[in-house]
């Protein structure tokens, strides 16, 4: 459940964010939506796949595990991984819509909203949003700053998409990985880009991909399928109860 607040320095003048990294905050997730902008950092850690929604809408997204609620990234340590996806990183906040009207004409103000169920939000630990005076903390400026930038990739990553599906670049994927004890793990539902269909783009579709900035995101999807071999190496690892392969402190770069 949520319960989405408009935040203000007067009823969240003590409320603080926990900024911690474990499953008790809601960290052990499958996989999460990414954008064009963070591809980059995203596929240096994770596989960068798409799904379809209940519309037919596609949507890229990296991938933490094999089943829902297993993150593969994620220990008693925390998050082990260089980078964090904008969207994990952005809870328990969202860009709200506040309508409004001035001078007889109809406004939609973006606003900063808060979940104040979400297991983060509390008021003994964590980073505070509020100064004794008011003013936004610097953790609370970042995080607008963050959300600013979802905001603004959303329109980006949906024209992505839309050019991906002009060139006919997308196409269902089945992957099954067998692990060390005997058992199976196949992913159903996803697709990838269709690497044949790549190499075949024409220079004017290469050039029209790379005006509008699709062309380095599209290379760094294909760069990210590699990692779908280092999650099974990861997934062999917690069976063997050897902990994670790797282990590389959170950061934050987006």
């Amino acid at each position: 459940m949520t319960n989405y607040a408009l935040l203000n320095n007067i009823d969240h003048a003590e409320t603080r964010i926990i900024t911690e990294r474990a499953a008790r905050y809601g960290d052990s997730i499958m996989q999460s939506l990414v954008f064009p902008f963070e591809f980059r950092n995203v596929q240096a850690c994770y596989p960068i796949l798409f799904q379809q929604d209940a519309g037919g809408r596609f949507f890229p997204l990296a991938l933490f595990g094999f089943q829902q609620g297993e993150n593969l990234y994620l220990d008693e340590g925390g998050w082990r991984a260089p980078y964090i996806p904008a969207m994990v990183r952005r809870e328990p906040f969202l860009i709200g819509f506040q309508d409004s009207t001035r001078e007889g004409e109809p406004q939609r103000t973006r606003v900063l909203s808060i979940d104040m169920d979400h297991p983060r939000v509390g008021r003994e630990s964590g980073e505070p949003l509020f100064q004794p005076l008011g003013g936004r903390t610097p953790f609370l400026e970042q995080t607008a700053n963050l959300l600013e930038t979802i905001y603004a990739g959303i329109d980006h990553g949906k024209a992505f998409i839309a050019a991906l599906e002009k060139h006919e670049l997308l196409e269902s994927m089945t992957l099954e990985i067998e692990l060390k004890d005997g058992s199976r793990n196949q992913l159903i539902g996803f697709h990838t880009l269709a690497e044949e269909k790549v190499q075949e783009l024409s220079s004017e579709a290469l050039g029209e991909l790379h005006a509008d900035g699709f062309l380095m995101p599209l290379f760094m999807v294909l760069a990210s399928l590699g990692n779908l071999q280092l999650l099974a190496e990861r997934k062999n690892a917690r069976l063997d109860g050897a902990g994670e392969p790797n282990r590389v402190e959170e950061g934050h770069d987006a």
